[in-house]
Formats: structure tokens, sequence, C-alpha cells
């Protein structure tokens, strides 16, 4: 079956303390982002990317698409108001029966097994969205103050989400709702149900520049073979 990634990578450096958006941030000499393309390069050779970045920054994202194991399978158009809208934006340009993974430019350590992961679990029942569990205590505030929450039924959610072309595409064709805060919300409101699946605790958003030390050591790891 065809493949599509759609490469969210317009945010901002906000909260990173820095003017250059974090997705272009160097990490041992390559950009984030360039980790995160070559990732979904690798999973599978007929996989193709759509990335979408904001249109003062296309130059800069063709930069980092030519020094990529294979720029051929991407090509780029630029964002929207939202992330939203962005995402629909990608999504125009897939016009064919396959699997669709929608993924955070910013989480660069993604593996091709868990990119594998998502494609079987979203063959088998249509969508597959990866996730971990919570390891702290975790309490939610109400009016009456703040109450305990069993963690164990908490799931922190992750990107790639990983759908059937149809029932992604079919979803974003909604008007947005604040409500929108992942792929997974946006397709849930037509009344589908969603399909988790085992995440990696490694893949984490770059956000901090805690973030970019973390990355650092995982990718050091990840070469020394532990």
């Amino acid at each position: 079956m065809e493949k599509y990634a759609v490469v969210v990578a317009g945010g901002s450096g906000l909260r990173m303390g820095t003017s250059l958006p974090k997705q272009f941030l160097l990490l041992r000499d390559k950009p984030v982002l360039w980790y995160t393309l070559n990732a979904f390069l690798d999973a599978y050779p007929d996989l193709q990317i759509v990335l979408v970045l904001h249109e003062q920054h296309i130059e800069r994202g063709q930069s980092i698409l030519r020094s990529t194991y294979d720029p051929d399978r991407i090509w780029m158009t630029t964002g929207g108001e939202t992330r939203f809208h962005s995402v629909r934006n990608g999504l125009a340009h897939i016009r064919r029966h396959s699997i669709v993974f929608v993924h955070d430019g910013v989480r660069c350590l993604l593996t091709p097994e868990l990119i594998r992961r998502c494609y079987e679990g979203a063959v088998d029942k249509g969508n597959a969205i990866p996730a971990t569990s919570a390891v702290d205590s975790i309490r939610l505030e109400t009016l009456n103050g703040s109450v305990p929450v069993d963690r164990d039924k908490v799931k922190l959610i992750q990107t790639p989400q990983t759908f059937y072309s149809e029932i992604i595409k079919s979803a974003f064709e909604q008007d947005f709702h604040e409500s929108f805060t992942d792929e997974a919300s946006v397709v849930e409101k037509l009344g589908v149900k969603i399909n988790l699946i085992e995440g990696e605790s490694t893949n984490i958003k770059i956000t901090r520049p805690l973030d970019l030390l973390i990355a650092e050591k995982v990718l050091e790891e990840r070469e020394m073979g532990l």
C-alpha cells in the first residue's frame, strides 16, 4: 500500500528562547528536522514525505531536504494559521488510497521501528496513535481543589498519528474547532474509534534547551549500540 508522511514543521522558537525555530537548530551538527525526515525515509523505501513549513523558511527547508538520503521522495508545501490548517494543506497533496502518517517535525528521535508499528496498526484497525504510560503521580484540578487520577489510565500521546487516507482526509474537511489538539481528536469527532499503540519513551518533542541535551545523549547511545 502507498505510504505518505505529512511532517509538520511550522513552529516557532519561543519556548526554546531562540530566534531560529527549533526544527532548524543543530543537533550533532545536523538540523533537528534532518533526523525526522531520514527516519521516515529509512522506514520504507516507497514512503513519500510532504514537508509543511512556514513560507519564510522554504529556502532553509530545501537545503535540509537536499541533504537527506533520498530528497526525491520529499516535497514541500506551506503551512496555515494553526497546526490543523497546516496538516490540511499537507493532506491536499495526497490524492490516492494510502496510509498517512502525520508527525511533528521536532520529534526527531522516532525510530523506523515505531513508524512500521504505526503502519501495521493502521492497516489492521484504520488508525494507530502511539502513546506511552504516565510515570509520575497525576492530579486533576477541579473547582473544589485537586484530586488524584489513576495514572495507569492516563496515556501520553505522541506522533506519528497514522490513518487510512480516506479517514483523515474526510476528518480534515471539518471546520476548525478549539478542541482539536491533534489529528486523533479531529478524526474522533467523526465518531471513529481511536486505536492506541505502544510509543517510545525517547520519542520526545524538542521544546526546551534541555530537550536538545537529552536528544544528543540518545543519539550518542544509539551510535554506540546501547
